[in-house]
């Protein structure tokens, strides 16, 4: 109490084995400090490479002394790197011993051959960081890969995504970077962040620019796991979302309908039908696997009761001139009743909503409605009111909404509106998808590029943006993540950088217009050198 806060890190009096020592295989390691320490998530702070068994390695803290017990045998003429990051800290401030690393040979030579380069990730969430990613090499011989156990050498990021591998032994190598979110040392095909080179690495020279870009996408292949009738519905069940569905039969889309659930597929029927019916079923998962197979289809009696009709609208949105309103449906509708389906905007004007202003975001669904109409500019008012009374909306199964409608959209002037954002694409080739993001990272508008690499937004409301572009290789019209098993990397992403910060951000005003601005496409996954 009184004196100066301790701002300053352990610093290392003895090593044993010494740092760079040849010919050395203990069983137990040990580091003197200059005083007290803690450590700090030893086991996941402390990167050991070569590879060894971490289950058997014991950390200690002793006032200021730190053991490892290895508990295991190392290999012969390998070079072991010790690196603890921030895990050795101070006992009474936590300051981390500064760039503290050990390195020791079993044989007569340090290996000394280094990869470095950087990973980045194609859609990083608002609190996303690059550091603390793991990257790791397998050699080529070995049997095991990210998936399913730790890497033979093993680096972290810094806080902008560089990474450096050192004391590596001369050989031919596979490279992966993950996002280890349950610190297991190896990536989970359903849910971890991950990327890979594709061409083994032959190292005999230190390399640089080695580039990760990861992304998420389930590499378990899409399977059929049943379909059985439930109530007079039919469906489909299978052990992941699909990304594409295509149903065959000449029923379907008139008599019989479908919608998509949580790893499933609901088929409605208008009515009972005594025979089963055929239908040619093929689904694709979004890593390329596929099914394509012959089901039969049973609409029978059933005392279960119907779900009841919800609908779900996509209110608070501004618009200028013309409303885009969308109502999406937990089940497909069959009827509407237009005397009850209006926009209001004060106590008694209405705006009745007809059916040219409707169309369905899908025919065979008929889960998804979208209302488009023009509101005149003569009309002063800024809050418009969709609403639909109960009864209004009747789906397949005969039961009608039973709540009321009323979603609200905000008109707004052409004063507020920038007139537009414009510029062009470099080093990638179209298609494209060009995305226009909020502040949130919400989706607020889209365009598409057959063969063209200049876009232009128009018309935007004043605001805090970001723009990202989809490589889209293969024109589905969709970003494809990387399939493992197949050597198929992610489709690129990429933002508009701000040139001088690099920052994603873009903020517009009202009457602004934004030319010529130039979006780079990112590096490559792969080894780029200058």
């Amino acid at each position: 109490m009184g004196g100066p806060r301790d701002e300053d890190p352990p610093v290392v009096m003895e090593m044993n084995p010494i740092d760079q020592s040849l010919n050395s295989k203990p069983e137990e390691i040990s580091i003197v400090f200059d005083e007290y320490i803690k450590l700090d998530n030893a086991n996941k702070n402390i990167l050991i490479t070569p590879r060894v068994n971490k289950d058997e390695v014991i950390f200690t803290a002793i006032k200021n002394v730190l053991k490892i017990e290895l508990n295991q045998d190392l290999e012969e003429n390998t070079t072991y790197v010790f690196n603890f990051q921030k895990a050795v800290q101070d006992l009474s401030e936590g300051n981390p011993a500064e760039n503290l690393k050990l390195v020791f040979s079993t044989g007569p030579s340090i290996d000394s051959l280094q990869v470095s380069g950087n990973v980045s990730s194609y859609f990083p969430g608002r609190n996303t960081k690059d550091e603390d990613i793991l990257v790791g090499l397998y050699p080529l011989e070995d049997t095991t890969n990210v998936f399913t156990a730790a890497p033979y050498y093993l680096s972290q990021t810094d806080s902008i995504g560089n990474f450096n591998i050192s004391n590596i032994k001369e050989g031919k190598y596979l490279a992966y970077a993950w996002k280890d979110d349950n610190n297991s040392l190896k990536a989970e095909y359903k849910s971890e962040a991950f990327d890979f080179i594709t061409d083994t690495i032959s190292i005999d020279q230190n390399i640089a620019g080695l580039q990760f870009n990861l992304s998420k996408g389930d590499q378990t292949p899409i399977k059929l796991t049943r379909s059985s009738p439930l109530g007079t519905n039919y469906t489909i069940v299978f052990n992941k979302n699909p990304a594409e569905i295509t149903l065959e039969n000449e029923q379907i889309g008139k008599s019989v309908f479908y919608s998509k659930g949580d790893k499933r597929i609901n088929l409605y029927s208008e009515s009972i039908k005594e025979d089963s019916i055929a239908i040619n079923l093929a689904v694709l998962d979004s890593v390329g696997y596929s099914i394509d197979t012959l089901i039969y289809a049973k609409f029978e009696e059933s005392s279960r009761n119907p779900d009841k009709l919800t609908i779900t609208p996509n209110s608070g949105l501004s618009f200028y001139q013309q409303m885009n309103a969308e109502l999406t449906f937990n089940k497909p509708v069959k009827d509407i009743f237009f005397d009850s389906l209006y926009l209001a905007y004060d106590t008694a004007s209405i705006i009745p909503i007809t059916p040219q202003m409707l169309s369905w975001k899908d025919s065979l669904t008929r889960d998804v409605l979208n209302i488009k109409l023009e509101v005149a500019d003569s009309i002063p008012f800024e809050i418009f009111t969709l609403k639909a009374a109960d009864s209004t909306f009747r789906d397949i199964e005969g039961q009608y909404n039973e709540a009321a409608l009323a979603a609200n959209y905000k008109k707004i002037t052409r004063e507020t509106l920038a007139d537009a954002i414009s510029g062009s694409i470099a080093g990638a080739e179209p298609p494209f998808i060009i995305q226009l993001l909020d502040s949130k990272g919400n989706l607020k508008k889209e365009t598409y590029l057959d063969n063209s690499t200049t876009f232009s937004f128009k018309l935007i409301e004043a605001g805090n943006y970001q723009i990202r572009v989809i490589e889209d290789l293969n024109g589905n019209r969709r970003w494809d993540p990387a399939n493992f098993e197949r050597k198929k990397h992610a489709e690129r992403t990429f933002y508009l950088l701000n040139p001088e910060t690099g920052d994603k951000n873009i903020t517009i005003r009202g009457g602004w217009t934004l030319e010529e601005q130039v979006i780079q496409g990112s590096p490559k996954t792969g080894l780029n050198t200058p």
